[in-house]
């Protein structure tokens, strides 16, 4: 979006290279939210909020953080500035203090890791990656997760999952042979596991929240 960046009540969709950055930016647009893909330092400080995509890796996703030098104004805008994120699959899991996928340390803004799915008995009909369309068991309300409905679900794509210390940061869990952290919050941090951009209707009315009502 040209000039995007001066709109009030901009969402910042980061670009370091990893995500469907053009889908979450048309899902936005489908819900009359203004945003922009950008690892423009200018951009970012000016967003009212951010959205942090993800696809691929953990160590190539933290390794291309920092390339780029985002790591630490993300670490100002997010820690210091208190602005709403909004990290997904992978960048959710960037969140996290480590990952058993790789080496290098996440940002480690909340008290969790990101561990691989491991089932106690092999499984045919548990296959790794989780990948399809699956629901949300609500643990927490949040204006993120309002009015959803009760049969609203969500596409996942993802060998790896999040653990949290605190069971006070999971806001809604996911069954896939075992609960885990599907959507987490700390404060103004929040993640979802999900791909809300393919999640049709579901989708759109999370991020729809996400812009107005977080």
């Amino acid at each position: 979006m040209k000039w995007g960046w001066r709109c009030r009540n901009l969402i910042a969709i980061v670009d370091y290279g990893v995500g469907n950055l053009g889908s979450i930016a048309n899902m936005l647009k489908k819900v009359s939210a203004a945003s922009a893909i950008s690892s423009d330092p200018a951009i970012i400080e000016a967003a009212d909020k951010l959205i942090l995509p993800g696809v691929g890796a953990f160590d190539d996703g933290m390794k291309n953080l920092t390339e780029r030098g985002l790591t630490e104004l993300l670490n100002v805008q997010v820690l210091q500035r208190k602005k709403p994120i909004l990290g997904l699959c992978l960048g959710m899991q960037l969140f996290t203090r480590r990952s058993e996928e790789g080496q290098q340390p996440g940002l480690s803004w909340m008290n969790a890791e990101t561990v691989r799915f491991k089932f106690d008995e092999p499984n045919p009909q548990l296959k790794i990656p989780h990948m399809g369309w699956n629901t949300l068991q609500i643990r927490h309300p949040h204006p993120l997760l309002a009015d959803l409905g009760a049969d609203a679900r969500f596409y996942f794509v993802h060998s790896y999952h999040v653990s949290c210390a605190d069971a006070g940061n999971v806001l809604a869990e996911t069954n896939y042979g075992c609960d885990f952290a599907s959507v987490v919050v700390r404060e103004n941090i929040l993640g979802a596991q999900f791909h809300p951009e393919k999640s049709h209707k579901f989708g759109m009315k999370l991020l729809k929240n996400f812009a107005e009502r977080v």
